[in-house]
């Protein structure tokens, strides 16, 4: 199943080559890279077009004029994917936060049948480190607020490492998501139950990053808490609309 991994990148040069590395080091032959990089100062998209340069059938860069938020990188993304037949898509961080080995678990799930494959944290064998106790509370609780007030079955509806058959992509293509930073994770969750698209979570241990910077700003808080507050209004569009 040719798949694409998109990478949204800022300020990642410490990482960028490792995780890329990593990922052609599966040696799976129709699996390809696609880097979307957001202008970043520190020389991660060069870096990243000379990854292209040297693996010019596996690795790819989109360049991006600005820093415009998680969510319309990956849409740009699956834009991207959908335009060259890709038939499915996986999203993973540019940190080193998500193991590679994971991907043909998740890849696998998709051709076994699911439609979504989420590399959770949250179910049994799952788990994270490098977290102290206030964040694993803050994400605890965030996460159990919004399950709750959306009627999620999806235990790790914020989880970052994934895979998406082609068909849900198309899918979401055609939807008005409106997350633009990280609350993109569960509204597209959100949708996807909504419309009935089979969803797994296979359980992966996520590990803090270990070097550059966070990109979860302030801002991002209440965007997540306002994007629950919008989607409890929101009434999915019928196929076609």
């Amino acid at each position: 199943m040719r798949t694409l991994v998109v990478i949204p990148t800022y300020n990642e040069r410490e990482n960028i080559e490792s995780i890329v590395a990593g990922i052609l080091a599966l040696g799976m032959r129709d699996l390809a890279v696609l880097v979307v990089d957001d202008a970043s100062p520190d020389g991660t998209g060069r870096l990243a077009d000379n990854l292209s340069r040297n693996h010019p059938e596996s690795v790819f860069v989109l360049h991006r004029p600005a820093k415009s938020g998680l969510g319309s990188a990956y849409l740009d993304g699956f834009r991207w994917a959908m335009r060259r037949d890709f038939e499915a898509v996986c999203e993973m961080d540019a940190d080193g936060s998500h193991d590679p080995l994971v991907l043909p678990l998740l890849i696998g799930a998709v051709e076994k049948g699911a439609d979504l494959a989420i590399g959770s944290r949250r179910v049994r064998g799952g788990g994270i480190v490098g977290w102290g106790p206030h964040r694993h509370l803050m994400s605890w609780g965030a996460m159990t607020f919004s399950r709750f007030l959306l009627g999620l079955k999806t235990k790790d509806i914020t989880a970052g490492f994934r895979c998406y058959r082609r068909a849900v992509i198309e899918r979401l293509l055609r939807l008005p998501i409106a997350s633009g930073g990280y609350a993109f994770q569960e509204e597209t969750v959100f949708y996807c139950e909504r419309l009935g698209f089979r969803i797994v979570e296979i359980p992966i241990v996520f590990r803090d990053r270990l070097q550059g910077g966070s990109k979860l700003a302030f801002r991002e808080v209440p965007a997540f808490f306002s994007t629950i507050m919008r989607l409890r209004r929101t009434a999915v569009p019928a196929e076609g609309n």
